[in-house]
């Protein structure tokens, strides 16, 4: 796999430490992982993260930006997913995800989607718990100390970071929309990375 056919250049992804992983792994998380520091940290593989961050755009790219709803509880995700958001038209549900929104019609926050995307299965397990019950196909991003019982489509990366939630993000929109031919094959979003990105 060459570099130019990485979504973004290497160093992009390098810079935002989206393979950057906790000290804990999970058995489940091991075919991702490419390292481990001397310091116990666990370094994602990045053409495993380019690679499935790929397969989830175009997976997503089938859905209508009104049937796909993503969730994360973790304050650093709230940016990110929120101008994915405005930029592609998706439903966001930004911090703690009380459990019977998606399947419980008569709750005044009640959210129909047709496909989940949670920020964090471990936070985020209500959330994943109702999409399951609804039948409702769950693509989650998984850090290396992530179970992924449940998930159907696991994209590896730090999903904890400010940096690499914005870039995530903004490369999701960005191949979100040219799958669904909103924006042509090379043409860049108008929005910058840093509007993705936490101060």
């Amino acid at each position: 796999m060459t570099e130019e056919k990485f979504l973004v250049p290497t160093d992009e992804y390098l810079k935002s430490g989206i393979h950057i992983g906790t000290k804990f792994k999970t058995r489940y998380m091991e075919k991702f992982i490419y390292k481990t520091r001397p310091d116990g940290l666990s370094i994602l593989n990045l053409q495993k993260i380019d690679e499935r961050l790929n397969i989830a755009a175009k997976f997503l790219a089938q859905y209508n930006p009104e049937d796909i709803l993503i969730v994360g509880r973790r304050e650093s995700a709230w940016k990110p997913i929120k101008m994915f958001s405005r930029v592609t038209g998706a439903k966001v549900f930004a911090g703690r995800y009380p459990p019977g929104i998606l399947t419980n019609p008569n709750l005044d926050n009640y959210i129909e989607a047709r496909v989940l995307l949670a920020v964090d299965s471990g936070p985020d397990r209500n959330a994943v718990m109702d999409a399951i019950k609804m039948n409702i196909p769950v693509v989650a991003i998984c850090d290396t100390n992530n179970q992924t019982n449940n998930i159907d489509l696991v994209v590896p990366s730090n999903n904890k970071g400010k940096k690499s939630l914005g870039l995530f993000f903004w490369i999701l929109a960005r191949e979100y929309l040219r799958n669904r031919g909103i924006l042509k094959k090379d043409q860049e979003l108008k929005e910058k990375i840093e509007d993705f990105t936490e101060e």
